[in-house]
């Protein structure tokens, strides 16, 4: 029985607070402005009225009622139908839905994966088949087909490198056999970088998808990552035996006690760095060719020198002098997520996102209005009136054939089956951004106080500012009835403070005509009200 009477509470509790939202506090030509709208936009802007008075309810009331009123006049002149109100909007309003397309749950999974991947690097190598950019059913099932085969070669014993000089289609593999060295996380395209951590050591991978074509890779290598790197190093550019006997020769005088720093000055063949006694910019895994990479990480101790080592630029020693370990999760986590949210993972999470409006929508496809695009070529299609016909609905939304059309005029050789599935995916989105203010409240206020706000810059341009710029006349009689509150005489002398007063004096002028002419209601009793609570 009390749960009952609780539960009646709470229900007369949230009736209540529902119900004061929807009461109205004034209206401007029958168009009414609730109670909840004037108390949260005076809350919110509380904080930052100077002047103590202007917090006194009646005086702010006054305020926004003359705020409504020239967005009033601002809608009934147009200024919403201007395209560069419209694009600027519009702009805007990418910017503001962007976060609601993110699955939080998802990034948070992925920033804490990426930092895993962080802390451990993997090697992989290889192989490619590319795909065309307008890729056909053919060309995917060919291009698939086509790395099976390669797949096979490979598990069946042949050598990976072999194989991949063979057969892939990035031109590297001709000269590295396919291998990509040590990397870690956001080095490589997300699906690529996911298909390496997700192999087993010397493993090779099923085919998988990029923006490239279709790959395989095989893991050759798994290691916990050692950071970043400030090293020296001096250069002998000649691969060959006189090379080698100039570095020793270095090496030797090193060894003896001499400068590292001062030796790399005078000897070293790397002349972007050799006036900075050797120094290299700080790197981590990946930066460098491998055989440097990995005389650098045999150091074990910051001034250490190691021997002589060859690469392809030629012979080096190297010098320690600094490393950078990986940070802590919580010291990273910021800067991950920023990485996340702007790199190809986003995929994922929009994709989450799809997947909960497709369970949350009651979607239909009018599959007979769709066997048309099966059955006839886009040249067909362009000859008929596709205007009347459902194809997709959403809800309440109906999406008809001739929108479908028009996105694949111009992707003719692109499957229409995967067509229509990114069709399908672009409304569904379409979809929910515009039932965003019937869902989020504050993405509601937000959107609104921005096209308010864009709609009185271009009003107060036209009727105050750019007046009061340009009517000499008028500033100059204003100036002369004036004449009184200005200490200096001429108008030169202070046309700035004159100009500003003019202003005001223009936008009061104003104001009264548009409380003149516009039909002002104030409910007394929910203005006294608020009264209660605020005039303390």
């Amino acid at each position: 029985m009390k749960k009952q009477v609780l539960s009646i509470a709470i229900l007369f509790c949230c009736l209540t607070i529902v119900a004061q939202s929807k009461k109205e506090l004034f209206s401007v030509n029958k168009k009414p402005v609730s109670v909840s709208e004037f108390k949260r936009v005076y809350e919110k802007n509380l904080g930052l009225v100077v002047d103590e008075d202007s917090k006194n309810i009646d005086k702010y009331l006054d305020l926004y009622i003359n705020y409504k009123l020239k967005v009033n006049e601002a809608y009934s002149l147009g200024l919403d139908t201007v395209r560069a109100y419209k694009r600027e909007l519009e702009g805007y309003k990418k910017q503001l839905i962007a976060p609601y397309l993110q699955d939080q749950e998802s990034i948070n999974k992925m920033v804490k994966e990426a930092y895993s991947r962080i802390k451990n690097e993997v090697k992989a190598s290889h192989i490619l088949v590319r795909l065309p950019k307008k890729a056909t059913s053919a060309d995917t099932l060919k291009a698939y087909n086509k790395i099976i085969e390669i797949r096979n070669r490979v598990v069946s014993g042949e050598s990976f490198a072999k194989v991949a000089r063979e057969m892939s289609e990035d031109p590297s593999a001709q000269f590295n056999g396919g291998n990509l060295g040590y990397f870690s996380a956001f080095k490589m395209v997300y699906p690529f970088e996911d298909n390496a951590y997700k192999t087993d050591l010397q493993g090779v991978s099923n085919p998988f998808k990029t923006r490239f074509g279709y790959h395989i890779l095989k893991v050759t290598g798994k290691r916990e990552s050692k950071g970043e790197f400030e090293v020296a190093h001096i250069l002998a550019r000649d691969r060959s035996i006189v090379g080698k006997a100039k570095i020793d020769s270095l090496y030797k005088k090193i060894k003896k006690g001499e400068s590292f720093e001062e030796i790399a000055q005078k000897y070293s063949e790397d002349v972007g760095t050799a006036q900075l006694g050797g120094k290299l910019p700080k790197f981590g895994t990946g930066k460098m060719v491998e055989d440097f990479e990995v005389n650098v990480l045999a150091l074990k101790k910051i001034n250490e020198v190691s021997k002589p080592f060859k690469t392809k630029f030629g012979w080096h020693i190297v010098k320690l002098l600094k490393t950078y370990p990986i940070n802590s999760f919580d010291n990273m986590k910021v800067t991950i997520e920023k990485k996340v949210k702007s790199s190809d993972r986003l995929r994922v999470s929009q994709k989450a996102v799809l997947d909960k409006l497709k369970k949350e929508y009651d979607i239909s496809i009018y599959d007979k209005n769709f066997e048309i695009f099966t059955n006839k070529s886009i040249k067909e299609l362009s000859k008929m009136q596709l205007t009347h016909d459902n194809l997709l609905s959403i809800n309440n939304k109906k999406i008809k054939q001739k929108a479908f059309f028009d996105y694949i005029r111009y992707r003719r050789k692109e499957d229409i089956g995967l067509l229509f599935e990114g069709f399908k995916n672009e409304e569904i989105f379409n979809y929910f951004k515009e039932d965003l203010v019937n869902k989020e409240p504050e993405y509601k206020h937000t959107l609104t106080e921005y096209k308010e706000g864009l709609l009185l810059f271009e009003l107060m341009q036209q009727k105050i500012w750019k007046k009061s710029a340009n009517d000499s006349i008028g500033l100059q009689r204003f100036f002369n009835k004036t004449k009184g509150n200005y200490k200096q005489k001429k108008l030169e002398d202070i046309k700035g403070e004159v100009i500003s007063d003019y202003q005001k004096k223009l936008e009061d002028d104003w104001i009264k005509d548009l409380r003149k002419n516009n039909v002002i209601r104030i409910r007394k009793r929910e203005l006294k009200k608020l009264k209660q609570i605020y005039n303390q």
